[in-house]
Protein backbone atom coordinates (compact mmCIF):
# COMPACT_ATOMS: atom_id res chain seq x y z
CA UNK A 1 0.00 0.00 0.00
CA UNK A 2 1.82 2.93 -0.65
CA UNK A 3 2.26 5.49 1.76
CA UNK A 4 1.06 8.89 2.39
CA UNK A 5 2.10 11.57 4.95
CA UNK A 6 -1.16 12.33 7.12
CA UNK A 7 -1.56 16.31 7.92
CA UNK A 8 -3.37 17.52 10.82
CA UNK A 9 -6.80 18.21 11.12
CA UNK A 10 -7.56 21.66 8.99
CA UNK A 11 -3.95 21.08 7.96
CA UNK A 12 -3.03 23.41 10.94
CA UNK A 13 0.38 24.15 11.00
CA UNK A 14 1.14 22.97 7.56
CA UNK A 15 3.20 25.60 5.24
CA UNK A 16 1.53 24.83 1.40
CA UNK A 17 3.15 27.88 -0.17
CA UNK A 18 5.62 31.10 -0.03
CA UNK A 19 3.80 34.34 0.02
CA UNK A 20 5.08 37.77 0.15
CA UNK A 21 1.90 39.31 0.60
CA UNK A 22 2.02 39.58 4.34
CA UNK A 23 1.80 37.09 7.48
CA UNK A 24 0.27 36.77 11.49
CA UNK A 25 2.75 36.12 14.40
CA UNK A 26 -0.36 34.96 16.64
CA UNK A 27 2.12 34.61 19.70
CA UNK A 28 2.64 38.22 19.44
CA UNK A 29 -0.43 39.60 18.80
CA UNK A 30 1.32 41.22 15.44
CA UNK A 31 0.83 40.79 11.76
CA UNK A 32 2.15 42.97 8.82
CA UNK A 33 1.39 43.62 5.00
CA UNK A 34 4.27 43.01 3.33
CA UNK A 35 7.04 44.86 5.50
CA UNK A 36 4.53 47.00 7.33
CA UNK A 37 2.62 46.34 10.47
CA UNK A 38 -0.82 46.34 9.45
CA UNK A 39 -2.53 48.10 12.77
CA UNK A 40 0.20 50.81 11.92
CA UNK A 41 -0.96 51.13 8.50
CA UNK A 42 -4.72 51.37 9.37
CA UNK A 43 -3.82 54.04 11.67
CA UNK A 44 -2.17 56.45 8.92
CA UNK A 45 -1.98 55.35 5.44
CA UNK A 46 -5.86 55.63 2.31
CA UNK A 47 -7.10 52.40 1.91
CA UNK A 48 -6.12 53.14 -1.71
CA UNK A 49 -2.51 53.71 -0.16
CA UNK A 50 -2.81 49.66 1.47
CA UNK A 51 -4.60 48.48 -2.11
CA UNK A 52 -1.51 49.42 -3.97
CA UNK A 53 1.23 48.18 -1.28
CA UNK A 54 -0.97 44.45 -1.78
CA UNK A 55 -1.14 44.72 -5.25
CA UNK A 56 1.83 46.57 -6.66
CA UNK A 57 3.96 45.31 -4.12
CA UNK A 58 4.63 49.14 -2.97
CA UNK A 59 3.49 51.82 -1.04
CA UNK A 60 3.06 54.75 -3.50
CA UNK A 61 4.17 58.49 -4.00
CA UNK A 62 1.51 61.35 -3.92
CA UNK A 63 1.46 60.95 -7.32
CA UNK A 64 1.31 57.30 -7.63
CA UNK A 65 -1.42 57.66 -4.98
CA UNK A 66 -3.61 59.46 -7.31
CA UNK A 67 -3.42 57.64 -10.81
CA UNK A 68 -4.07 54.57 -8.57
CA UNK A 69 -7.26 55.81 -7.18
CA UNK A 70 -8.04 56.97 -10.75
CA UNK A 71 -7.63 53.69 -11.74
CA UNK A 72 -9.64 52.15 -8.79
CA UNK A 73 -12.80 54.94 -9.00
CA UNK A 74 -12.41 53.81 -13.49
CA UNK A 75 -13.00 49.85 -12.19
CA UNK A 76 -16.16 50.83 -9.95
CA UNK A 77 -18.67 51.62 -12.80
CA UNK A 78 -20.80 48.30 -13.42
CA UNK A 79 -21.80 47.17 -17.12
CA UNK A 80 -25.61 47.41 -18.31
CA UNK A 81 -25.62 43.78 -18.51
CA UNK A 82 -24.97 43.03 -15.17
CA UNK A 83 -27.44 46.26 -13.60
CA UNK A 84 -30.53 44.92 -15.94
CA UNK A 85 -29.77 41.35 -13.40
CA UNK A 86 -29.03 43.31 -10.18
CA UNK A 87 -32.63 43.64 -9.43
CA UNK A 88 -33.77 39.63 -9.73
CA UNK A 89 -30.49 39.10 -7.67
CA UNK A 90 -31.18 41.53 -5.31
CA UNK A 91 -34.57 39.82 -4.27
CA UNK A 92 -33.49 36.51 -3.58
CA UNK A 93 -33.10 34.79 -0.34
CA UNK A 94 -33.49 35.73 3.03
CA UNK A 95 -32.24 39.36 3.99
CA UNK A 96 -28.85 38.03 5.53
CA UNK A 97 -27.70 36.33 2.67
CA UNK A 98 -26.03 39.21 0.87
CA UNK A 99 -22.50 37.08 0.55
CA UNK A 100 -24.43 34.69 -1.62
CA UNK A 101 -26.03 37.72 -3.65
CA UNK A 102 -22.72 38.75 -4.25
CA UNK A 103 -21.42 35.66 -4.80
CA UNK A 104 -23.83 35.21 -7.72
CA UNK A 105 -22.95 38.92 -9.22
CA UNK A 106 -19.70 38.39 -8.98
CA UNK A 107 -20.23 35.43 -11.42
CA UNK A 108 -22.25 37.37 -13.65
CA UNK A 109 -19.70 40.22 -14.06
CA UNK A 110 -16.91 37.73 -14.73
CA UNK A 111 -19.04 35.88 -17.53
CA UNK A 112 -20.31 39.16 -19.02
CA UNK A 113 -16.52 40.63 -19.38
CA UNK A 114 -15.24 37.44 -20.12
CA UNK A 115 -12.61 37.01 -17.53
CA UNK A 116 -9.98 34.75 -19.26
CA UNK A 117 -8.30 32.14 -17.69
CA UNK A 118 -5.27 32.91 -15.64
CA UNK A 119 -3.02 30.05 -17.26
CA UNK A 120 -0.92 31.88 -19.76
CA UNK A 121 -2.47 34.84 -19.20
CA UNK A 122 -0.24 38.43 -19.95
CA UNK A 123 0.17 39.36 -16.13
CA UNK A 124 -1.07 42.83 -16.76
CA UNK A 125 -4.44 41.43 -17.72
CA UNK A 126 -4.84 39.15 -14.60
CA UNK A 127 -3.93 42.39 -12.62
CA UNK A 128 -6.45 44.51 -14.37
CA UNK A 129 -9.25 41.74 -13.67
CA UNK A 130 -8.13 41.75 -10.05
CA UNK A 131 -8.60 45.76 -9.96
CA UNK A 132 -11.68 45.57 -12.06
CA UNK A 133 -13.21 43.25 -9.11
CA UNK A 134 -11.43 45.31 -5.97
CA UNK A 135 -12.83 48.51 -7.40
CA UNK A 136 -16.69 46.91 -8.70
CA UNK A 137 -17.40 45.12 -5.76
CA UNK A 138 -18.30 47.98 -3.30
CA UNK A 139 -21.06 48.92 -6.49
CA UNK A 140 -22.66 46.06 -6.11
CA UNK A 141 -22.57 45.40 -2.93
CA UNK A 142 -24.45 48.97 -2.65
CA UNK A 143 -26.61 48.65 -5.31
CA UNK A 144 -27.89 44.77 -4.25
CA UNK A 145 -28.64 46.25 -0.71
CA UNK A 146 -30.28 48.94 -1.69
CA UNK A 147 -32.34 47.47 -4.64
CA UNK A 148 -33.84 45.04 -2.07
CA UNK A 149 -35.09 47.54 0.33
CA UNK A 150 -36.66 49.19 -3.00
CA UNK A 151 -34.45 51.91 -3.18
CA UNK A 152 -32.44 53.21 -6.25
CA UNK A 153 -28.64 52.57 -6.35
CA UNK A 154 -26.13 55.33 -6.04
CA UNK A 155 -23.39 56.07 -7.95
CA UNK A 156 -19.95 55.71 -5.94
CA UNK A 157 -18.34 59.05 -4.61
CA UNK A 158 -14.75 58.07 -5.26
CA UNK A 159 -13.73 61.84 -3.92
CA UNK A 160 -14.72 60.60 -0.36
CA UNK A 161 -11.70 57.72 -0.09
CA UNK A 162 -12.87 53.91 -0.48
CA UNK A 163 -14.96 54.38 3.55
CA UNK A 164 -17.01 57.28 2.67
CA UNK A 165 -18.13 56.00 -0.51
CA UNK A 166 -18.96 53.04 0.45
CA UNK A 167 -20.84 55.05 3.18
CA UNK A 168 -22.99 57.21 0.75
CA UNK A 169 -23.46 54.18 -1.27
CA UNK A 170 -24.80 52.49 1.33
CA UNK A 171 -26.83 55.14 2.93
CA UNK A 172 -27.24 58.16 0.39
CA UNK A 173 -26.31 60.63 3.45
CA UNK A 174 -22.77 62.50 3.68
CA UNK A 175 -21.11 60.49 6.03
CA UNK A 176 -19.35 62.25 9.15
CA UNK A 177 -15.12 62.76 8.86
CA UNK A 178 -15.32 60.69 12.12
CA UNK A 179 -17.39 57.34 10.65
CA UNK A 180 -15.14 57.89 7.29
CA UNK A 181 -12.13 57.55 9.20
CA UNK A 182 -13.42 54.72 11.40
CA UNK A 183 -14.47 52.61 8.64
CA UNK A 184 -11.45 53.04 6.60
CA UNK A 185 -9.18 52.01 9.66
CA UNK A 186 -11.14 48.69 9.61
CA UNK A 187 -11.22 48.10 6.10
CA UNK A 188 -7.44 48.89 5.67
CA UNK A 189 -7.15 46.31 8.55
CA UNK A 190 -8.71 43.71 6.97
CA UNK A 191 -7.36 43.46 3.94
CA UNK A 192 -5.49 40.34 4.85
CA UNK A 193 -4.93 38.24 7.50
CA UNK A 194 -2.54 35.15 6.49
CA UNK A 195 -3.38 32.26 4.98
CA UNK A 196 -6.75 31.93 5.93
CA UNK A 197 -9.33 29.89 4.78
CA UNK A 198 -10.90 31.77 2.23
CA UNK A 199 -7.73 33.13 1.09
CA UNK A 200 -6.32 29.33 0.37
CA UNK A 201 -9.55 28.98 -1.62
CA UNK A 202 -8.63 31.54 -4.03
CA UNK A 203 -5.42 30.08 -4.44
CA UNK A 204 -6.65 26.75 -5.03
CA UNK A 205 -8.86 27.65 -7.91
CA UNK A 206 -6.10 30.25 -9.37
CA UNK A 207 -3.78 27.19 -8.84
CA UNK A 208 -6.21 25.42 -11.67
CA UNK A 209 -5.93 28.18 -13.96
CA UNK A 210 -9.01 29.34 -13.68
CA UNK A 211 -9.83 33.05 -14.36
CA UNK A 212 -9.83 36.04 -11.14
CA UNK A 213 -13.85 36.38 -10.83
CA UNK A 214 -14.33 32.25 -10.28
CA UNK A 215 -11.25 32.51 -7.76
CA UNK A 216 -13.05 35.00 -6.02
CA UNK A 217 -16.52 33.26 -6.18
CA UNK A 218 -14.95 30.50 -4.05
CA UNK A 219 -13.36 32.87 -1.92
CA UNK A 220 -16.47 34.53 -1.30
CA UNK A 221 -18.65 31.30 -0.68
CA UNK A 222 -15.84 30.25 1.83
CA UNK A 223 -15.77 33.49 3.58
CA UNK A 224 -19.57 33.38 4.25
CA UNK A 225 -19.08 30.65 6.88
CA UNK A 226 -20.18 31.78 10.14
CA UNK A 227 -16.36 30.30 11.90
CA UNK A 228 -15.09 32.40 9.44
CA UNK A 229 -16.11 35.96 7.83
CA UNK A 230 -19.47 35.56 8.92
CA UNK A 231 -19.72 36.89 12.03
CA UNK A 232 -19.48 40.38 13.02
CA UNK A 233 -23.64 40.72 13.18
CA UNK A 234 -23.57 37.19 15.23
CA UNK A 235 -21.05 38.99 17.94
CA UNK A 236 -23.45 42.41 18.12
CA UNK A 237 -26.36 39.94 18.14
CA UNK A 238 -25.11 38.31 20.98
CA UNK A 239 -24.40 41.61 22.61
CA UNK A 240 -28.06 42.53 22.49
CA UNK A 241 -28.96 39.17 23.63
CA UNK A 242 -27.17 39.89 26.84
CA UNK A 243 -28.56 43.14 27.62
CA UNK A 244 -26.43 44.51 30.31
CA UNK A 245 -23.06 43.91 32.03
CA UNK A 246 -24.57 41.88 34.72
CA UNK A 247 -26.03 39.04 32.92
CA UNK A 248 -22.57 38.41 30.38
CA UNK A 249 -21.66 35.78 33.04
CA UNK A 250 -24.30 33.78 33.40
CA UNK A 251 -24.84 33.93 29.41
CA UNK A 252 -21.36 32.63 28.92
CA UNK A 253 -22.14 29.90 31.38
CA UNK A 254 -25.10 28.42 29.46
CA UNK A 255 -23.13 29.29 25.91
CA UNK A 256 -20.85 26.92 27.33
CA UNK A 257 -22.93 24.26 29.35
CA UNK A 258 -24.64 23.96 25.76
CA UNK A 259 -21.49 23.79 23.33
CA UNK A 260 -21.86 26.80 21.65
CA UNK A 261 -19.36 29.29 20.20
CA UNK A 262 -18.93 32.38 21.70
CA UNK A 263 -19.00 34.91 18.48
CA UNK A 264 -16.28 37.48 18.93
CA UNK A 265 -14.13 35.92 21.05
CA UNK A 266 -11.03 33.30 20.46
CA UNK A 267 -9.05 33.31 17.28
CA UNK A 268 -7.45 29.85 15.44
CA UNK A 269 -3.93 31.75 15.43
CA UNK A 270 -3.59 34.52 18.03
CA UNK A 271 -3.05 33.51 21.56
CA UNK A 272 -3.57 37.14 22.53
CA UNK A 273 -6.20 40.29 22.16
CA UNK A 274 -6.22 40.12 18.31
CA UNK A 275 -4.51 43.43 17.43
CA UNK A 276 -7.44 44.21 15.07
CA UNK A 277 -9.84 44.38 18.07
CA UNK A 278 -7.54 46.30 20.20
CA UNK A 279 -7.37 48.86 17.87
CA UNK A 280 -11.08 48.91 16.85
CA UNK A 281 -12.21 49.20 20.71
CA UNK A 282 -9.98 52.44 20.58
CA UNK A 283 -11.84 53.67 18.06
CA UNK A 284 -14.87 52.31 19.51
CA UNK A 285 -13.94 54.69 22.30
CA UNK A 286 -12.96 57.77 20.26
CA UNK A 287 -17.16 57.15 18.86
CA UNK A 288 -18.55 56.78 22.36
CA UNK A 289 -22.07 56.05 23.12
CA UNK A 290 -24.29 53.86 25.05
CA UNK A 291 -23.57 50.67 22.92
CA UNK A 292 -19.68 51.33 23.27
CA UNK A 293 -19.64 51.34 27.08
CA UNK A 294 -21.93 48.19 27.09
CA UNK A 295 -19.27 46.32 24.55
CA UNK A 296 -16.51 47.35 27.12
CA UNK A 297 -17.88 46.23 29.98
CA UNK A 298 -19.26 43.08 28.59
CA UNK A 299 -15.80 42.12 27.03
CA UNK A 300 -14.47 42.36 30.41
CA UNK A 301 -17.45 40.04 31.74
CA UNK A 302 -16.95 37.64 29.18
CA UNK A 303 -13.25 37.22 28.98
CA UNK A 304 -13.15 36.70 32.17
CA UNK A 305 -16.11 33.86 32.20
CA UNK A 306 -14.07 32.22 29.95
CA UNK A 307 -11.20 31.57 31.49
CA UNK A 308 -12.75 30.65 34.14
CA UNK A 309 -14.61 27.84 32.16
CA UNK A 310 -12.00 27.15 29.30
CA UNK A 311 -9.00 27.60 31.44
CA UNK A 312 -5.70 27.23 29.21
CA UNK A 313 -7.60 27.82 25.66
CA UNK A 314 -6.64 31.44 25.92
CA UNK A 315 -10.07 33.02 24.42
CA UNK A 316 -9.33 36.64 23.66
CA UNK A 317 -11.46 39.10 22.07
CA UNK A 318 -11.49 38.70 18.09
CA UNK A 319 -11.65 41.42 15.03
CA UNK A 320 -15.48 40.51 15.07
CA UNK A 321 -16.54 41.96 18.21
CA UNK A 322 -15.49 45.32 17.85
CA UNK A 323 -16.15 45.73 14.46
CA UNK A 324 -19.69 45.12 14.52
CA UNK A 325 -20.04 47.84 17.48
CA UNK A 326 -17.38 50.04 15.23
CA UNK A 327 -20.23 49.60 12.24
CA UNK A 328 -22.97 49.75 13.93
CA UNK A 329 -21.71 53.07 15.44
CA UNK A 330 -21.37 54.37 11.79
CA UNK A 331 -24.32 53.83 10.47
CA UNK A 332 -24.15 50.32 8.33
CA UNK A 333 -26.90 47.80 8.54
CA UNK A 334 -26.19 44.52 10.25
CA UNK A 335 -27.39 42.66 7.44
CA UNK A 336 -24.06 44.36 5.73
CA UNK A 337 -21.64 43.83 8.66
CA UNK A 338 -19.88 40.82 6.61
CA UNK A 339 -19.92 42.15 3.01
CA UNK A 340 -18.30 45.22 4.23
CA UNK A 341 -15.55 43.03 5.47
CA UNK A 342 -15.78 41.35 1.87
CA UNK A 343 -14.78 44.99 0.36
CA UNK A 344 -11.66 45.30 2.04
CA UNK A 345 -10.72 41.32 1.71
CA UNK A 346 -11.35 41.35 -1.90
CA UNK A 347 -7.97 43.00 -1.63
CA UNK A 348 -5.84 40.57 -0.09
CA UNK A 349 -7.57 37.49 -2.02
CA UNK A 350 -6.52 39.42 -5.09
CA UNK A 351 -2.97 40.06 -4.14
CA UNK A 352 -3.17 36.23 -3.47
CA UNK A 353 -4.38 35.59 -6.97
CA UNK A 354 -1.72 37.65 -8.65
CA UNK A 355 0.64 35.59 -6.56
CA UNK A 356 -0.39 32.23 -7.48
CA UNK A 357 -0.40 32.69 -11.13
CA UNK A 358 3.60 33.53 -10.81
CA UNK A 359 3.15 29.11 -9.66
CA UNK A 360 2.86 26.34 -12.10
CA UNK A 361 1.73 23.09 -9.64
CA UNK A 362 -1.74 23.41 -9.25
CA UNK A 363 -2.67 22.17 -5.24
CA UNK A 364 -3.47 18.29 -5.74
CA UNK A 365 -3.40 16.84 -1.75
CA UNK A 366 -4.14 13.56 -1.04
CA UNK A 367 -7.17 12.21 1.41
CA UNK A 368 -7.23 8.86 3.07
CA UNK A 369 -9.66 6.41 2.37
CA UNK A 370 -11.48 4.87 5.47
CA UNK A 371 -14.42 3.16 4.17
CA UNK A 372 -14.97 0.01 3.74
CA UNK A 373 -11.87 -2.61 2.37
CA UNK A 374 -11.53 -2.67 -1.53
CA UNK A 375 -11.91 -4.46 -3.56
CA UNK A 376 -15.24 -5.98 -2.46
CA UNK A 377 -17.80 -8.02 -5.25
CA UNK A 378 -20.55 -6.32 -6.60
CA UNK A 379 -23.79 -7.39 -5.50
CA UNK A 380 -25.56 -9.03 -8.48
CA UNK A 381 -28.65 -6.78 -9.04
Amino acid sequence: MEQTLLAPAGLKGVVVADTTTGDVRGSEGFYHYRQYSAVELARTRSFEDVCHLMLEGELPDPERSRAFAARLADAAGLPAGLEALLPAIARSGPDRASLARLRTAVSHLGAIEGFAPTWGADPEQVRADVLRLVGSVPTIQAALHRLRRGEQPLAPRPELGAAGSWLWMLSGREPEPAHRNAITAYLTSTVDHGFSASTFTARVVTSSGSDVASAVVGAIGTFAGPLHGGAPDRALDALDEIGTPDRARDWVRERVAAGDRIMGFGHAVYRTMDPRAAMLREIALELGGPLVDLAVQVEAEVVSALAELKPGRELHTNVEYYAGVVMERCGIPREMFTPTFATARIVGWGAHILEQTTSPRIFRPSARYTGPEAPAPVPVG
